[in-house]
C-alpha cells in the first residue's frame, strides 16, 4: 500500500494545530454562564453476567453486549474524554442506520466502504451494515496530509477492487472519497454519516444474521504487494474471536481495554473494536494521529482508566520509550497492565527491553509482554503466547540459519547470531506446520514457510481467484507468506518469504539488510527499505534506499560508499543505494513500510532517468 502511517510524525503537527485552535474556538464561543456537561467514560465493571465471545455472529454478541453499562470511549489529543458510545447506544443507532442504509435501495451483500477514522460514527456505520446484511470494509484515513494524489489514488483503487456500492468519510475526507469515487457506476451513494442521518429509514424488518455470512472485507495493509480485500465470515470472525479473549488474553470481568491502533487495521479493527465488544469489556481510544505526536496520552489512559489490556505494534512501543521524558514517569502507574500485547510486525527484543527498563520507575511489569502471531487472511490472531510469561527469545547462530535453514542454539558467546521472539502456540481450532521449498513438512528448528489451516481462515479474496488460488493450499492451508520455524510447539517468525533476497545462491534477510543500516547515525528507525531488482541478464542486486537529511554533496556520497561497504562486509555482495528526501518511503496502513511499493517506484525512477539521459545522448 502507498503512503499511510507514518510515525516518525513529521506531517501531522498541521493537523493537530487546527484541531487545537478549533477546540480553542469552540470554548471561546461558549458564555461562561453556560453549564458545563460533564462527560463521564463507560464503566470498567460491567451490571451483566460476562459472557466470553459464544455467539454465532457479531449482531448477537452486540444484543447481549448492549443489556449492560459498557462500552467505547473515544478521546481527544489532550486526553480529555471526547464521547462515549455505550454498547446500548451503539445498537440503537446502529439499527436505525441499518434501516436508512437499506433504504437507499441497497441490499443483502452490497458492499460498504467506510473511512476510518477514530470516531463513533465509523462504528455505528460498520454495525450499521451488519445489521442490514451489508458487507462493510474499512478504508485508511490520510496521516501523511502531503499525499494529496497518492491518497485519492489509493482510495480509487479500493472501491474499484471491492466494487463498492456505496462509501462514506466524515466532513474530514469526504473531498478525497468523492474525488476517488469520481466516475465509478458501482456506487449509487457517496456521503457522510451526517447526510446519512437526514435520509429516511426503511420500514424494513431486520433480519437475524447466519454464520455462513460474509462479516466484512480487510483489505490487507500491502506491505509487499497491492492491497486485496480478505473475505471473512461471521462463523471465522466469532471464532478468532473466541481464541482472542478466552484462550490469548483470558479475558474476566474487570478488565478494560485502551488503544491506539487504526480501525482499518485488523488489530485495530478485530482485536481492539470487535473483541472487547463480544466480552462486554470497556475500551478506551486515542486515535492514531493523536498517539503518533504525543504516545505519553495512551500510556496515561492506561494508568489513569487502569486498563488492563492495551496492544501496540513493536514500533508503537520503541516510540513511547524514545518520546516519554523520565520527568513523565512520576505521573504514570502502569502496575495495572496485564496483558501487553505485540504484534503486527516482526519483534525486537531490543524494543521490548528498553521498554520495560523505560517503565519499570512507573510500575510496567517485563511480564506483562503478550507475543503473538497473526494476520489479516487468519480474521487477526494464530498464535499467542502465555499470559503473565512474557516474552521467550531464542538466539540462533547466523551462520548455519542462512547457509542451512536450520536455526542452531548458539552454544558460545562471540558467534554471530540471530534472536526471535517465541509468538506462542496456536489457538485451538488451528494447525501452524512449516514446510519446505517442495512441499515437505519441516520438523523442529528448521526454517520453512508457515502454513496455518484452522477455523478463522478467510475463504478468499474478494475477486481475485487468482491469488486466492495462490495463498490457500490443497486442504485448505493458508500459505501465510512468513518464514519461521516451530520449537516445542510454539511459533518463532524470522522473516517474509517474499523479503529474502536471493543474490549468487545466498539467502539474505531484507531486515537485516534494513537494521545494518539503520545503525549508522545518519539513518533513523524506518528510513531505509531493502529488496532486490533483477536486470536482463538474470543479475539480481540488491538495492538500499535511505530517506536521507544530509544536504552535502560530498556528506552524501560518504554514506552511499559507507553503505555499500558494511553490505559487502556483511553479505559479501554489492548493493545499489539511493538517498531519497524524508517521509517519501512508501508506507502500509499499519505503519510499515511497503518494499513492495518501494521496489516499484525505484524501478520507474529508474527507467525515466534512464529515458531522460539517452533523450540527452541523442540531443
Amino acid at each position: 500500500m502507498t503512503n499511510a502511517i507514518n510515525l516518525e510524525m513529521n506531517p501531522l503537527s498541521s493537523t493537530v494545530a487546527n484541531l487545537n485552535a478549533s477546540l480553542k474556538q469552540e470554548l471561546d464561543s461558549k458564555s461562561s454562564d453556560e453549564p458545563t456537561i460533564v462527560v463521564s467514560p463507560t464503566p470498567t465493571y460491567n451490571s451483566q453476567v460476562q459472557r466470553l465471545a459464544d455467539f454465532d455472529t457479531l449482531t448477537a454478541a452486540l444484543e447481549y453486549a448492549a443489556s449492560g453499562t459498557t462500552g467505547y470511549n473515544f478521546y481527544d489529543a489532550k486526553g480529555n474524554l471526547r464521547s462515549t458510545l455505550s454498547y446500548k447506544i451503539l445498537r440503537e443507532k446502529a439499527r436505525v442506520s441499518a434501516r436508512r442504509l437499506l433504504g437507499l435501495g441497497l441490499t443483502s451483500g452490497d458492499r460498504i466502504a467506510i473511512v476510518a477514522d477514530t470516531t463513533p460514527e465509523f462504528v455505528e456505520l460498520f454495525f450499521a451494515c451488519r445489521y442490514a446484511g451489508l458487507i462493510p470494509f474499512a478504508m485508511p484515513v490520510p496521516v501523511n496530509l502531503g499525499s494529496h494524489v497518492v491518497y485519492v489514488q489509493q482510495l480509487r483503487g479500493i472501491l474499484e477492487g471491492s466494487q463498492a456500492n456505496a462509501a462514506l468519510a466524515n466532513a474530514d475526507y469526504i473531498n478525497f472519497l468523492g474525488e476517488a469515487a469520481e466516475g465509478l457506476q458501482k456506487l449509487r451513494w457517496v456521503g457522510t454519516p451526517e447526510q446519512l442521518e437526514k435520509l429516511p429509514a426503511s420500514n424494513i424488518t431486520l433480519q437475524s444474521r447466519s454464520p455462513e455470512e460474509t462479516a466484512y472485507l480487510q483489505y490487507t495493509s500491502g506491505s509487499t504487494r497491492t492491497p486485496r480485500g480478505v473475505v471473512i465470515t461471521e462463523r471465522a470472525l466469532m471464532s478468532n474471536l473466541q481464541g482472542i479473549v478466552r484462550n490469548g488474553l483470558e479475558i474476566h470481568s474487570g478488565d478494560r481495554a485502551a488503544s491506539w491502533l487504526p480501525f482499518y487495521h485488523d488489530m485495530g479493527l478485530v482485536g481492539m473494536l470487535m473483541a472487547p465488544m463480544v466480552a462486554q469489556v470497556s475500551v478506551d481510544y486515542l486515535a492514531t494521529r493523536d498517539f503518533a505526536i504525543r504516545p505519553l496520552q495512551w500510556l496515561r489512559l492506561i494508568s489513569r482508566n487502569r486498563s488492563t489490556v492495551a496492544f501496540s505494534q513493536p514500533f508503537g512501543l520503541k516510540l513511547c520509550t524514545l518520546r516519554v521524558r523520565d520527568s513523565d514517569l512520576e505521573d504514570l502507574d502502569l502496575s495495572c497492565w496485564r496483558a501487553a500485547g505485540v504484534g503486527a510486525e516482526m519483534i525486537r527484543t531490543e524494543i521490548l527491553r528498553n521498554f520495560a527498563e523505560k517503565f519499570a520507575p512507573a510500575g510496567f511489569n517485563i511480564n506483562a509482554f503478550l507475543p503473538c502471531y497473526g494476520l489479516a487472511e487468519s480474521t487477526l490472531a494464530v498464535t499467542f503466547s502465555h499470559t503473565g510469561h512474557g516474552f521467550q527469545s531464542l538466539r540462533v547462530d547466523a551462520g548455519a540459519l542462512i547457509d542451512k535453514k536450520i536455526a542452531v542454539r548458539l552454544q558460545a558467546d562471540g558467534r554471530k547470531y540471530n534472536e526471535f521472539v517465541n509468538c506462542g502456540r496456536p489457538l485451538p481450532g488451528h494447525t501452524v506446520k512449516i514446510i519446505d521449498d517442495a512441499g515437505q513438512e519441516l520438523p523442529d528448528l528448521r526454517v520453512g514457510s508457515v502454513l496455518v489451516h484452522g477455523t478463522s481462515i478467510m475463504t478468499g479474496y474478494f475477486n481475485s481467484p487468482e491469488d486466492t488460488k495462490n495463498a490457500l493450499q490443497p486442504g485448505n492451508w493458508l500459505d501465510t507468506g512468513d518464514l519461521g520455524f516451530l520449537f516445542e510447539g510454539n511459533l518463532y517468525i524470522t522473516g517474509r518469504r517474499t523479503d529474502v533476497i536471493i543474490v549468487n545462491g545466498r539467502n539474505i534477510r531484507a531486515q537485516d539488510v534494513e537494521e545494518l543500516a539503520e545503525q549508522q547515525p545518519e539513518i533513523r528507525a524506518r528510513e531505509a527499505s531493502a529488496f532486490s531488482i533483477t536486470d536482463a541478464n538474470d543479475i539480481t542486486t540488491i538495492v538500499l534506499v535511505i530517506e536521507c537529511r544530509l544536504t552535502s554533496v560530498t556528506d552524501r556520497q560518504s554514506l552511499i560508499n559507507r553503505l555499500q561497504r558494511l553490505v559487502y562486509m556483511a553479505f559479501g555482495v554489492n548493493c545499489l543505494v539511493e538517498l531519497v528526501s524524508p517521509h517519501t518511503l512508501p508506507r502500509t496502513s499499519s505503519g510499515k513500510l511497503s518494499r513492495f511499493a518501494a521496489r516499484k517506484g525505484f524501478i520507474q525512477r529508474t527507467d525515466l532517468t534512464d529515458q531522460l539521459s539517452a533523450e540527452s545522448r541523442d540531443r
